[in-house]
């Protein structure tokens, strides 16, 4: 049996060593009965489209970013919201606890299951022409942001306009300064080569979003449980596996670009905190409201 992965980052990327591991960990518990084929660079489509074919069932998986999902599991949009973690372990715990657990399953309504969170560290913003220091220099320019509301919403807040553009065309969208600048974690900033086009990197760290392995419901559905204990149990692995080339590769990256000639700020994020605090307001009393406290008070 042989199941398809689509993802649309690079080789190098940490995350992709990640499935890698995952497929090794699956052919050995299945005794190569089960084999996980992965597409690499969005070559089976953008992560919408693929989310689409995962739940249709003409795809078994890939590995998203938690924006895009979005549009499918609204809850999703925890997750989009800016300086919501106190810190990393605040974001694991909440990722591997309750609130996690549940997220990663609501999806089963709409035809796909989480199997797994992968790390994807902080995003903060990258440009080609002036850095990032404050709110006040995102004015009027144009950010290229994932197909998110609430990314949208949050470059909104900061006085920017959110311009969603898919990520393997990003690159040519900053060179032709179609897009002042974008945000992402370091590793998808240097494996993506966005670097030879943006000289600035401000750490505002303003998000932590989540990668997630989705699953075909439809697919899962008509496998037999001893399968389904493999692939969960080889996703699991792959989780920590992952974490750990997460820190590795997110060290490695910046010092990568400070060799390649990038400027790396570490701005104040207080202003930041403070312009986005509006979003947060607007969210008393809703399902998403209910959530945030629920995040907070994750100890």
């Amino acid at each position: 049996m042989v199941l398809k992965l689509s993802h649309a980052l690079d080789q190098a990327h940490p995350v992709h060593v990640a499935m890698e591991y995952m497929a090794k960990q699956l052919d050995e518990k299945s005794g190569g009965a089960v084999q996980l084929q992965i597409f690499p660079n969005g070559q089976l489509g953008s992560e919408t489209e693929s989310i689409e074919q995962v739940q249709r069932g003409a795809l078994a998986m890939v590995k998203t970013s938690t924006a895009p999902l979005e549009s499918f599991i609204p809850e999703m949009a925890l997750f989009g919201l800016p300086y919501l973690f106190r810190d990393e372990d605040h974001f694991w715990k909440v990722l591997l606890g309750d609130v996690g657990k549940e997220l990663a399953a609501a999806g089963a309504k709409v035809g796909v299951r989480g199997l797994c969170y992968y790390d994807s560290g902080s995003r903060s913003f990258y440009t080609a022409g002036a850095p990032v220091m404050s709110p006040a220099d995102l004015k009027g320019k144009k950010i290229r942001v994932m197909k998110s509301k609430t990314a949208m919403d949050m470059v909104s807040q900061m006085g920017a306009a959110p311009t969603p553009i898919a990520f393997g065309e990003l690159y040519s969208a900053l060179q032709q300064g179609m897009v002042d600048g974008a945000e992402n974690n370091p590793p998808s900033l240097f494996t993506s080569r966005h670097f030879e086009v943006t000289k600035h990197y401000s750490l505002d760290e303003h998000t932590s979003v989540p990668d997630i392995i989705l699953f075909s419901q439809k697919i899962w559905e008509s496998l037999s449980p001893e399968v389904q204990r493999w692939i969960q149990e080889a996703a699991d692995e792959s989780a920590v596996f992952q974490r750990e080339a997460w820190k590795k590769s997110t060290q490695e990256s910046l010092d990568a670009l400070k060799k390649a000639g990038v400027t790396i700020h570490r701005p104040d994020k207080e202003p930041f905190r403070k312009q986005v605090q509006p979003m947060y307001d607007r969210l008393e009393g809703t399902e998403l409201g209910k959530l945030v406290k629920r995040v907070q008070e994750v100890e």
